[in-house]
């Protein structure tokens, strides 16, 4: 191509120069053609001296084990001022387990009238009231008598078990037919004590014992009676 570029001035010169008006025609012709081979060869110079100029861009590789590559957002220059950092806020510190507020026992009043706060005493049970008696003959017959005596209470609380006395006027005179208590005899007295209906005596209650004297009425009365003590009504003294 130098050897080329260097026949390319006289082959000029020969063909301006030339005589005729034919041969200036094919000297023209000549140097257009000249020309033409100059520009390709110069255009070939330039592309083998910087071939990365004309090559396509090469495009990158694509990602292994199919990754998707996630292009770079653009930066993007803020007008709003210099940044400022957000303020930081430091951990509060840990204050323990919570305790459950103490509560403390309010103090109670002292009752009026009791020393060092002590209870007041409780007034005592009222005390069971002393039995009644009342002797009575019922159905009196030619050679005895039919009996009862009735036990009362005439205070409000019950009274458990009494015993019951009763005098005859001679030894010979037996008791019979008891209801209502358990009748031994010794000599002309008998006691009573109460059996099962009638060991209770409720409060303002009553409960009756019945029996039968062998011996008439008229002499065989009894001369005394008494329930724990307490005479009976109802019996001549």
């Amino acid at each position: 191509m130098l050897d080329l570029a260097a026949t390319v001035p006289a082959a000029v010169r020969r063909a301006l120069t030339g005589g005729g008006g034919g041969s200036r025609l094919l000297g023209w012709s000549v140097l257009a053609v000249l020309a033409v081979v100059v520009a390709t060869v110069l255009l070939v110079a330039a592309v083998l001296r910087a071939p990365e100029r004309l090559a396509p861009a090469a495009q990158d590789p694509a990602p292994r084990g199919g990754a998707v590559i996630v292009p770079e957002p653009a930066r993007t220059r803020s007008t709003a001022g210099p940044s400022v950092p957000p303020p930081s806020v430091s951990p509060r510190p840990s204050a323990g387990p919570r305790r459950p507020p103490t509560t403390r026992p309010s103090p109670t009043a002292t009752p009026a009238g009791t020393p060092n706060g002590a209870a007041p005493s409780r007034p005592a049970p009222p005390a069971p009231a002393a039995l009644d008696a009342d002797f009575a003959i019922e159905k009196p017959q030619l050679l005895n008598y039919s009996a009862a005596v009735t036990i009362s209470n005439p205070g409000p609380v019950p009274v458990t078990g009494w015993t019951l006395v009763l005098t005859l006027p001679r030894d010979s005179l037996g008791v019979t037919h008891v209801a209502g208590a358990y009748a031994t005899g010794s000599g002309a007295t008998w006691t009573f004590v109460p059996d099962g209906t009638t060991g209770r005596v409720a409060g303002q209650g009553q409960v009756r014992v019945t029996f039968r004297v062998t011996g008439p009425p008229q002499t065989s009365a009894p001369t005394a009676c008494t329930v724990d003590g307490t005479a009976c009504g109802g019996v001549a003294g």
